[in-house]
């Protein structure tokens, strides 16, 4: 890993190596979420030639997706998630983004509101009504977490152009390009280069001064980038880490910053002594005074 450790509980061995202990200003609280059902994953079931087709360029959500955005949005509301999440990253996909706007975005929006709508009405064949950015954190696009590039069209994206049209309020400004030139038709990326462009992502949330941050992306990506955490953990907890993810499921993992990258002071630390007085520990007093006693 070199910098950054994941946790989603403790590891199942001896008391003493089970729980680690790091300062909580060293650490950020990550919600994974993969997109909902897309065409392509009903259509690859089916035929997995159907994946080679350009009828599924940048998969929209299926209707039993939107459900499933629906669902989930209930329960990150009805947990009090909703309230706690400070940033929401997506991939910048059709699926992800859909997803990540319904699970994380407002409720319906209405001409008149005074904020860009996260999604216009029917974006992507969607058949689904705007969705408001009102009382919504900041939605942000980040190329690092998108899905394996090449090959298959369902991963390659649109112009920028166009998806700042469909989506309003997410902010596209650390997209480069505006056409997709990572794609590329005949050559698909291996997963160990999935998993390398994984822990760029996770070293880059430390650039992030958000502590407690939501991302929406893909299968393959999570199930990479996962894979590299949790070897030093009981089989069962690397399991949870890393296990493929269902359509629209949820995991909140904790990472850890055991180098520097993570620079940012501590905001709940005291420094104490305030105002200054004598307050030297009863141990630290009698091991002053054995050596003081010793000297004479």
């Amino acid at each position: 890993m070199g910098s950054s450790c994941l946790y989603s509980g403790t590891n199942g061995m001896d008391t003493a190596a089970s729980t680690s202990l790091y300062p909580f200003h060293r650490s950020k609280t990550i919600h994974l979420v993969r997109h909902a059902q897309g065409i392509h994953n009903v259509e690859g079931e089916k035929n997995h030639d159907a994946y080679l087709s350009y009828d599924l360029f940048d998969a929209h959500l299926t209707p039993l997706g939107w459900q499933q955005v629906s669902n989930l949005h209930k329960h990150v509301h009805e947990t009090g998630l909703a309230k706690k999440i400070e940033l929401v990253i997506t991939s910048p996909l059709l699926r992800t983004m859909q997803t990540a706007v319904g699970v994380f975005g407002g409720e319906g929006y209405a001409d008149g509101i005074d904020a860009p709508p996260l999604m216009v009405a029917n974006a992507g064949n969607s058949n689904h009504a705007a969705i408001s950015s009102l009382n919504s954190p900041p939605f942000i696009a980040v190329e690092l977490c998108r899905e394996h590039l090449g090959v298959h069209p369902c991963d390659k994206r649109r112009s920028i152009t166009e998806y700042k049209s469909l989506f309003p309020a997410i902010d596209f400004s650390l997209i480069e390009s505006n056409d997709d030139i990572l794609w590329t038709a005949d050559v698909r990326e291996a997963n160990e280069e999935v998993a390398k462009r994984g822990m760029k992502f996770v070293n880059w949330l430390w650039t992030r001064k958000e502590k407690e941050i939501a991302v929406v992306t893909h299968s393959g990506f999570l199930y990479h980038t996962l894979s590299a955490f949790g070897n030093d953990c009981h089989p069962s907890i690397k399991s949870e880490i890393c296990t493929h993810f269902a359509n629209c499921e949820l995991r909140s993992m904790v990472i850890v910053d055991r180098s520097m990258i993570g620079s940012d002071a501590p905001t709940t630390n005291y420094p104490g002594k305030i105002p200054s007085g004598l307050d030297l520990p009863s141990d630290v007093a009698a091991e002053k005074h054995l050596k003081q006693g010793a000297s004479q």
